[in-house]
């Protein structure tokens, strides 16, 4: 049987501390703090799914580049480079990100699907935006997809 996500990080964590790797070290137990928070959120503790896990990865893996922004322009660059090196352990754990080429196909398919329902213009974003972010699941930025439905609705 193969490891969950949660359970590979668990063991990436074990071989990170024994191989005094703390780049590595900080990145998994932040974000298995994380995973643990939202495990215990609401009003009993659950068992987050492979895809939960990932959506829970997926915005410590954007805090850390938005950390790494702030820092360049605060002009910190060891800090730069440690939030970016701590971004790429965990960007380990996710999958590949659509192609700009394969998001724009999706996007092309859902707003004729949007249209072919009476749906046209940006009527229709809402709409096209949930479907797209529906199929490109975790894979994409969400801010990025609404950008390009937006300009390809107004154009």
């Amino acid at each position: 049987m193969s490891l969950t996500v949660k359970e590979r990080m668990q063991a990436a964590l074990t071989d990170a501390m024994r191989s005094r790797d703390e780049v590595a070290l900080s990145a998994l137990r932040q974000a298995l703090s994380e995973v643990a928070v939202a495990e215990t959120a609401g009003a009993e503790q659950v068992v987050l799914s492979d895809a939960e896990v990932l959506a829970v990865l997926a915005v410590e893996v954007r805090k850390h580049h938005e950390t790494a922004e702030a820092f360049v322009t605060a002009g910190r660059p060891e800090k730069t480079e440690r939030e970016r090196a701590e971004a790429a352990v965990l960007e380990a754990y996710l999958p590949a990100a659509l192609s700009e080429a394969e998001l724009d196909d999706i996007i092309a398919a859902e707003i004729a699907a949007a249209a072919a329902d009476g749906a046209t213009g940006m009527k229709a974003m809402g709409k096209v935006v949930s479907a797209v972010r529906a199929k490109a699941g975790a894979t994409a930025d969400g801010a990025a997809i609404a950008n390009k439905v937006k300009a390809a609705l107004s154009s």
